[in-house]
């Protein structure tokens, strides 16, 4: 019997039985589907993460001070101290172009003279080139020292009337106290600029950290009647600050090395971490045998986020394969069902002159046929759900297309292998026996 016959005759009993066929690749389909929806849905968000990482930010140099076998993310067990005379002293360094703090404010409300609104934790302290040119649609950067503010549409728009540069800001600070800003500059999306802060879109307000921060920073030290205010937490965007002898001490630092190659930022990252880790520093004096100055690029940073997405990802596939797993047994259970059926057709056909590889060659075509279809449906299924997802959630679209071809692959194994068995069962049907078979 030729390959055409066998496919011939493997479709018209599939036809034959349709709603059983459906059935029977349902499993396949299923498995598949969620297979490609999960890998794409995974595929786009580390596209979208990683897409906010401009050219310009892969040379920036995140930096704390933790103890060297903490676990967990950007600035995880982190404690302030570095002070703004060490970013001065870094930012001499020829390797290095520029080295600010980070920090963000605690906040209770934000007006605009006529209306208010809630606040909190929305309003960041860095340096200049922390806002990126690139990234300002509207004014320019803030100055150090100035009362000036760099703010996303997400915090200009909250209002009834829409905030434009060269409007003046008031802010309440977490305690009662006020401050205004004056607002220099608006960026073109809402989404975070750092690692530090996340990349998720809310309201944020930039400004220099000197003076917004260190007059908070210290305003908390007399306060506390010590001379020293330590408020520590981990994870990023923690508004953490501290005093120490009267001067502010940074609990994150950013330092941007001359380019983004990666002999600069090593030779940045080299240059910060010999002078902080010195005795010369400021920052000596708290570190101790306990701390250890480290920094990441963001590349680094997010590579993290890529192993627990990629874990996520496996686990979710290995809940898939299961799926496949029951596909494949129903595609077994019903083949030995059709074989049982047609007992009296493999007799008629081995009394004709059929051979063993012909009857096997038949059932093994018929549940290759019924896993292929399965992988197709499923792959065109899980395609469509990814898509929906990922513009549900307003992510660049990545389809992984070996994802798509793995699909059709194991569509065709899953069959085979289902079909092995009642294949070499209706190969061994004795023909005398099966014509007798009513």
């Amino acid at each position: 019997m030729n390959p055409l016959e066998s496919l011939r005759l493997a479709w018209r009993s599939i036809r034959g039985h349709r709603l059983r066929s459906a059935l029977t690749t349902l499993g396949i389909v299923i498995g598949i589907a969620a297979v490609i929806a999960f890998v794409t849905l995974g595929a786009s968000l580390q596209a979208g993460v990683i897409g906010d990482i401009s050219p310009d930010d892969q040379r920036n140099l995140y930096g704390w001070a933790a103890e060297p076998d903490t676990e967990g993310g950007p600035l995880a067990g982190a404690q302030p101290v570095f002070t703004q005379g060490d970013l001065g002293a870094v930012e001499d360094s020829e390797d290095v172009e520029a080295a600010y703090g980070y920090a963000t404010l605690q906040t209770q409300a934000i007006s605009n003279g006529e209306e208010t609104v809630a606040q909190g934790s929305g309003m960041i302290a860095s340096g200049p080139s922390y806002i990126r040119e690139e990234r300002i649609a509207e004014g320019g950067q803030f100055e150090m020292g100035a009362r000036e503010a760099v703010i996303n549409p997400a915090a200009a728009n909250q209002f009834e009337e829409n905030v434009s540069v060269g409007d003046t800001l008031t802010v309440a600070m977490l305690g009662g106290q006020q401050t205004e800003v004056e607002v220099v500059g608006i960026t073109d999306n809402s989404e975070g600029l750092s690692p530090f802060e996340g990349f998720e879109s809310s309201p944020r307000i930039y400004v220099p950290t000197d003076p917004y921060y260190t007059e908070q920073a210290s305003m908390l030290g007399i306060g506390a009647g010590t001379g020293a205010s330590t408020d520590n937490q981990s994870g990023a965007g923690a508004g953490n600050q501290s005093v120490t002898g009267g001067e502010a001490r940074f609990l994150a630092i950013i330092v941007e090395a001359e380019s983004a190659d990666q002999a600069d930022i090593d030779a940045a990252r080299e240059s910060a971490t010999d002078y902080l880790e010195s005795d010369a520093s400021d920052a000596s004096e708290l570190l101790g045998d306990d701390l250890a100055v480290q920094f990441q690029t963001s590349t680094e940073l997010l590579s993290q986020l890529e192993d627990v997405l990629n874990l996520l990802q496996n686990f979710i596939v290995g809940i898939a394969a299961i799926s496949l797993l029951v596909g494949s047994i129903g595609i077994a259970n019903i083949m030995l069902v059709s074989v049982t059926e047609r007992t009296r057709e493999i007799g008629i056909m081995k009394a004709v002159g059929a051979q063993n590889r012909d009857i096997l060659g038949l059932f093994l075509t018929e549940s290759v046929i019924l896993g292929v279809i399965g992988a197709i449906l499923g792959t065109g299924l899980g395609l469509a759900a990814g898509y929906l997802g990922v513009q549900y959630i307003d992510l660049p679209l990545v389809y992984p297309l070996e994802y798509v071809a793995l699909a059709i692959v194991v569509g065709m194994v899953v069959g085979i292998l289902a079909g092995l068995y009642p294949a070499w069962r209706a190969a061994r049907t004795d023909p005398i026996d099966a014509l007798r078979y009513e």
